[in-house]
């Protein structure tokens, strides 16, 4: 069973800070091997959601990124699931979980990601289309998506 928690920034633990950025390292600079500045400057504007297992590991993250700090809406990124909880259905709750945040934070507004192009297909499962062209992002495809809340 996942035990999850949303916070800002400031209101995380020194624990949780360091369970979030350990994982971000381990997936996205060791697992897919991209040399890039993960601490962006952008984690202390952000909400913050943590996937923690019984044994109190950290198995999936995302974060909540405010409107006009990357695009013009809020957005959803650094979204990860551990290699050990893949193919379980946590990468689904987690981000129904950051949809519900983001649209309880941010009523009415779209939500925008940039999702790996691979994921494409899963992305659209929730609900987000296809906004614009095919990019490199670190050397891994990337599409933009748009998820538009109901009214």
């Amino acid at each position: 069973m996942m035990h999850w928690y949303w916070q800002p920034f400031h209101r995380l633990s020194l624990e949780q800070l360091y369970d979030a950025l350990n994982l971000r390292q381990r997936v996205f600079v060791i697992e897919q091997n991209c040399l890039y500045l993960d601490a962006d400057g952008l984690d202390q504007s952000c909400w913050h959601g943590l996937g923690y297992d019984d044994n109190g590991t950290l198995q999936a993250y995302a974060r909540i990124v405010p409107p006009k700090l990357r695009y013009p809406e809020p957005s959803i990124g650094r979204v990860i699931v551990s290699e050990q909880s893949r193919g379980k259905g946590v990468g689904q709750t987690l981000m129904q979980q950051a949809i519900a945040q983001t649209s309880d934070l941010y009523p009415g507004l779209p939500i925008r990601i940039s999702a790996q192009a691979q994921l494409e297909v899963f992305y659209g499962t929730l609900g987000f289309a296809t906004v614009g062209e095919l990019y490199d992002d670190t050397g891994i495809p990337h599409i933009d998506m748009l998820y538009q809340p109901p009214k």
